[in-house]
């Protein structure tokens, strides 16, 4: 299972309470493989799912390694690292392996939804009580999912700022951009190959883009987060006087099956790529379509109305 924190929990998985017994929790483990089986109805994902979840909490051992938030339980089914308060915390970027001259950034990737977590993980734990550590796996994994994803958000943003950062000399990104919709732009991304507007997400489940729209069962009902990106780029740049060459949108590669990038080429929201993350780099220096590469001019003249007119949220 993932070690992302919005990912659904094995007791979510298995649709259960975490206070429910031993017994109960293999009852319940045995009607999920009965109602998500390919041959009943379900499907292989879901399938897999209450296995992997099985594997984490079904032996008393187990179960109670990862109530107390150790990694040993998760890593049994290939969780890609440790999970644990220090994977969640805030980092700064890691020295760059690749090129010394980094892309110049401004602005503090992910820190509103941290700072939305950090706000909401207190109330809940305690009505605003001083929390000896708000990353703790324990802590974290109890919360509601709505919670759980605002640390995903700031992990997601967090570690999209540190690719962009490596894109050297050439590129200029402003993180965490107030727009006119109200809708924050998570990156603003500046280079030879255009001007993008970027968007992260971890909803801890796979997503699928379906008629120029993002649909999965994790994201909320009602939102519409490709829709969203769009109109506030379109916004801020008729508000600043400069066009958006296209819109990306960066999720963690296992939440795009099959594939690893989608496109939108037709309505509203064309122009817009959903990549996995791994495609990050690349995308970036090559832009949503082709022929999207900017004079030199232009770029100054961007650059210099993008730093004399966004503000940071």
């Amino acid at each position: 299972m993932s070690d992302s924190p919005t990912s659904a929990t094995p007791y979510e998985v298995l649709g259960i309470a975490p206070s429910a017994s031993n017994d109960e929790l293999r009852r319940a483990y045995r009607r999920r493989l009965r109602e998500t089986h390919p041959d009943t109805g379900g499907t292989s994902a879901r399938f897999h799912a209450v296995q992997a979840a099985w594997l984490v909490v079904g032996d008393p051992e187990s179960r109670s390694a990862y109530d107390r938030g150790s990694s040993s339980a998760s890593s049994r089914v290939g969780s890609a690292r440790p999970t644990g308060s220090s994977s969640w915390a805030a980092r700064s970027a890691p020295p760059s392996t690749a090129s010394s001259l980094k892309a110049r950034s401004y602005g503090h990737p992910g820190g509103q939804a941290r700072e939305r977590f950090l706000t909401l993980i207190r109330e809940w734990a305690g009505r605003g009580a001083a929390l000896e550590d708000p990353y703790d796996p324990a802590l974290v994994r109890s919360a509601p999912r709505e919670i759980r994803w605002l640390l995903g958000k700031a992990l997601a943003e967090e570690q999209t700022a540190r690719t962009l950062s490596d894109l050297g000399m050439g590129f200029t990104v402003w993180n965490d951009v107030a727009s006119p919709t109200g809708h924050k732009i998570d990156h603003i991304v500046l280079g030879p190959a255009g001007l993008l507007a970027v968007r992260s997400e971890d909803w801890g489940d796979p997503v699928r883009l379906h008629r120029g729209e993002l649909s999965g069962e994790a994201i909320p009902d009602g939102e519409q987060p490709v829709r969203d990106l769009v109109r506030s780029a379109r916004k801020l740049g008729r508000s600043l006087g400069v066009r958006f060459d296209g819109q990306v949108i960066v999720l963690p590669d296992e939440a795009l099956v099959d594939v690893s990038s989608e496109s939108v080429d037709r309505g509203r929201n064309a122009g817009t790529l959903v990549i996995a993350r791994s495609r990050l780099s690349s995308v970036m220096r090559s832009g949503v379509s082709e022929g999207d590469a900017r004079r030199r001019g232009d770029v100054f003249e961007v650059r210099t109305r993008l730093q004399q007119g966004l503000q940071f949220v």
